[in-house]
């Protein structure tokens, strides 16, 4: 991994390392308090549990209207302040959550966390896409992620111990590290909008271009399928803190211990599974990244202590390692030099549609037949992801022989 970073830093520009290191710092500051939000919310509010994750399906509901939003306005305004705005406002949303006592305030500050993100998500994504040439965009992708999973490594081995403590503490860091993100970008980075791309917008309608989008069938099927896998991601990345300590009384500090074992084998392993994932095609790739996914969601159903959900999240990280890059990249190739915004939303949607729907399924799963039914209903879910995927194979393999075809008839 160092012998990698040392070679890269002579072959990306200096604004993409500006992006690396605000990332590790905001990284490790929101991971402190993001594995054990649901645990302390339920906590404090003592409330069912499908009710303490509609929350994050609030939070969702919001990302997906904004998602929407957020590509038009990167593709018009440009990157750099999008971003800044997005970053210091999420670090004030961590400051009054820590002051939040009732479901209402809970619910404003993840409805506004909501509408933030994706503006800074899907600003990064496409500043990287202006920044990286298109041979190179998978191998940057994967070192952003291990920038992220870095500060994922760090953040929840501290942030379960300072929990453990003091709550308050924890989203103070938060927001210090959102903030020290933002302004970084501000004083440090350039704007990437290339020159040109926001003249092609004006006095258009702010939601013009995602007709286009809508009708390019196999990235829509894509977004479909993705959705379905992220949906396993949010049930474990949101629930099962909850799952592990309300039914098996796993504490905080021992949990904080699987996500750092997630964000290690990203650091540690992105960069190689890349070099295999790379040489395939894409939707070959996302099935089999597919298939880990729903696996380990499915096991989390047969075991009840620390090792037996520490090996699932393992084995759902090499789903992640296999599929993330893939899909970004796969994104970005996909999207027209003046559509990178607005493409970047549309995959940003996955995420959003994810996390509505489902802590709130699986929530409600839980109270009404049982904990464990939330893992088999993920398993199901897992199913429908992989056929999606298998068929988007099966689709653009047949697209890919007509074109050839037809090329060869046109010669």
């Amino acid at each position: 991994m160092i012998a990698r970073l040392k070679t890269a830093q002579k072959e990306y520009p200096g604004q993409f390392w500006i992006l690396f290191i605000g990332m590790l710092i905001s990284t490790i500051g929101q991971s402190m308090i993001w594995p054990f939000l649901m645990i302390y919310v339920s906590k404090k509010l003592e409330l069912p549990l499908a009710q303490t994750a509609s929350l994050i399906s609030m939070n969702a509901a919001f990302g997906l209207t904004f998602s929407f939003v957020a590509g038009p306005i990167i593709d018009r305004l440009g990157r750099k302040w999008v971003m800044v705005v997005s970053l210091v406002g999420m670090g004030i949303m961590y400051f009054f959550m820590s002051k939040a006592a009732t479901f209402v305030e809970f619910a404003m500050a993840q409805c506004l966390m909501g509408a933030l993100t994706p503006l800074y998500r899907v600003g990064a994504d496409a500043m990287l896409a202006d920044l990286i040439p298109t041979e190179k965009r998978t191998d940057a992708y994967s070192l952003l992620r291990m920038s992220n999973n870095a500060g994922v490594a760090i953040g929840p081995a501290i942030g379960g111990l300072v929990a453990s403590t003091s709550y308050t503490m924890a989203f103070y860091v938060a927001a210090a590290g959102l903030g020290f993100y933002g302004l970084l970008i501000a004083f440090k980075a350039n704007e990437t909008l290339p020159s040109g791309v926001s003249n092609t917008l004006k006095g258009k309608f702010i939601f013009s271009g995602y007709g286009h989008i809508f009708k390019h069938r196999e990235f829509m099927g894509f977004i479909g399928a993705c959705t379905l896998t992220t949906m396993l991601a949010s049930m474990v990345w949101v629930l099962l803190p909850v799952y592990s300590n309300t039914n098996f009384g796993l504490p905080e500090k021992l949990y904080g211990l699987i996500p750092t074992t997630n964000a290690l084998m990203v650091v540690t392993l992105q960069f190689l599974v890349t070099l295999v994932t790379r040489r395939h095609k894409p939707m070959a790739v996302l099935t089999v990244g597919t298939i880990f996914y729903a696996v380990s969601t499915a096991m989390i159903a047969l075991f009840t202590g620390f090792w037996g959900f520490w090996l699932c999240m393992v084995i759902m990280t090499m789903g992640e390692l296999i599929i993330s890059p893939t899909a970004t990249t796969y994104t970005a190739n996909a999207a027209p030099v003046d559509m990178r915004g607005r493409y970047m939303s549309m995959f940003g949607l996955t995420s959003s549609v994810a996390s509505l729907i489902a802590p709130v399924l699986g929530g409600s799963l839980s109270d009404q037949f049982g904990g464990r039914t939330i893992w088999l209903g993920g398993g199901v879910i897992g199913l429908l992801a992989i056929g999606a995927f298998l068929w988007l194979t099966i689709l653009v393999d047949k697209h890919q022989k007509e074109s050839s075809i037809a090329t060869i008839s046109m010669e």
